[in-house]
């Protein structure tokens, strides 16, 4: 019996063994893989302590890397070598940055890390030589197909279906020939389709439009993203240029405060008169544009106008933009502008009562409310282009019909080469 007994033991003794080398077999082959396994940015930093802040204002690399043991002879040698691959005084505050580092006796910083964005950052190896290099993120495009109905503003609602805001600023510019964002109503709807940009499965950002249909003012606005004409990026289901010889108002991010009327009570001078404009209250600064192509007739001051700039766009329209705070740079009498450039900035100059701009707006020497005025698109997609124009943009609207008043996600694509 204590034979048997012994034997048991020694069958129990071996058998812990070889389960106990295992183990530490298969741990250490776990270890090894998981230092071999690179970080977020592609570096294998098993080992080296990580440090993560933001850059402060007005912040160097020698008061970032100093504290660390980095030496200014490395940090001028770092200088030099980032002159043409990304200048130190591109840093901008609050980007984020890393350190990797070895901790022996002492702090030897191998890695600095800047992050520009979500996907682009710079690596500075900085361990016994200097080498500098740009990296982006794995990136993929995902097609997003949403829809909804507006409930107080087109940013609210759709910050209310956790949908990105830069949605709003990408449909402002689509359609800023077609709607007027100061007179969405509610029950107004939108359906689009669009590029969301992911990284570590995180949306980061958004891509092209690629379809839209934006309801208002009982009426449909349709807009297919179509590449083949050149500087002609959006058209309507007829295949018509969305862009037309005026954007619909001079500002971005803005209201009406006051609008065109014959027979309005002057908050300052306390009578009844016309007001022969449209006041777009908006913060002192906000850029003011000129609404199409022109030469400046005047970029002057008088006491009721306050600063002010005048362009003419053809024989037909002319259009001025009051109260201003100051000219944008190169803004004078005789000077070229284009449509959509900065011509001034929001401010109170002048018969004004708070910062906005009145925009004025000339046809035939007469002056009318532009929000009533209707002008031609720009042009067509080319013949030899519409069919294939045809079949793009009936693909689109196909799924443009079927969004509900939700959001619905399609696969995951590959991230295009540029």
């Amino acid at each position: 019996m204590r034979n048997r007994t012994q034997f048991y033991l020694k069958i129990f003794f071996l058998l812990s063994l070889v389960l106990f080398f295992t183990s530490c077999k298969s741990e250490k082959k776990k270890t090894k893989n998981e230092e071999l396994k690179p970080n977020q940015f592609g570096l294998s930093v098993a080992n080296l302590i990580e440090v993560r802040d933001t850059i402060d204002t007005d912040q160097t690399l020698s008061d970032i890397l100093i504290p660390h043991g980095v030496t200014q002879q490395k940090i001028n040698q770092i200088e030099k070598a980032a002159r043409d691959i990304f200048p130190l005084r591109s840093f901008r505050a609050d980007n984020e940055f890393y350190i990797y580092a070895k901790w022996d006796s002492v702090e030897t910083v191998k890695y600095f890390i800047y992050v520009q964005d979500p996907v682009n950052y710079v690596v500075f190896d900085i361990g016994d030589s200097v080498n500098i290099y740009k990296k982006q993120k794995p990136v993929t495009i995902r097609e997003r197909i949403v829809s909804g109905v507006i409930s107080n503003s087109l940013y609210q609602t759709l910050q209310e279906k956790k949908i990105e805001s830069q949605v709003a600023a990408r449909l402002e510019d689509i359609y800023a020939w077609q709607i007027d964002f100061f007179r969405i109503q509610p029950t107004d709807s939108f359906k689009v389709i669009y590029e969301q940009i992911l990284v570590d499965g995180e949306s980061v950002d958004v891509g092209k439009i690629r379809a839209a249909n934006f309801f208002s003012n009982n009426e449909n606005h349709f807009a297919f993203y179509f590449d083949k004409e050149k500087g002609e990026n959006y058209f309507d289901e007829k295949g018509n240029s969305l862009k037309r010889l005026f954007l619909k108002a001079p500002l971005k991010y803005s209201r009406i405060s006051s609008r065109f009327s014959m027979n309005r009570y002057h908050p300052i001078l306390h009578r009844t008169k016309a007001h022969l404009g449209t006041d777009y209250a908006a913060p002192t600064g906000t850029p003011i544009m000129t609404v199409g192509n022109g030469v400046v007739l005047e970029a002057s001051y008088t006491s009721g106008n306050g600063n002010y700039v005048k362009v003419k766009h053809n024989a037909t329209y002319t259009t001025q933009y009051l109260h201003m705070s100051h000219f944008a740079k190169g803004i004078h009498r005789g000077v070229s502008v284009s449509q959509g450039q900065v011509i001034g900035y929001v401010g109170s100059t002048g018969l004004a009562t708070g910062p906005h701009v009145c925009f004025r707006f000339w046809k035939n020497g007469k002056q009318v409310n532009p929000l009533r005025e209707k002008y031609q698109s720009s042009g067509p997609v080319g013949k030899k282009y519409k069919q294939e124009f045809d079949v793009v943009k009936n693909d689109w609207m196909k799924k443009l019909i079927s969004a509900e008043n939700n959001f619905s996600d399609v696969a995951a694509q590959p991230k295009p080469k540029s």
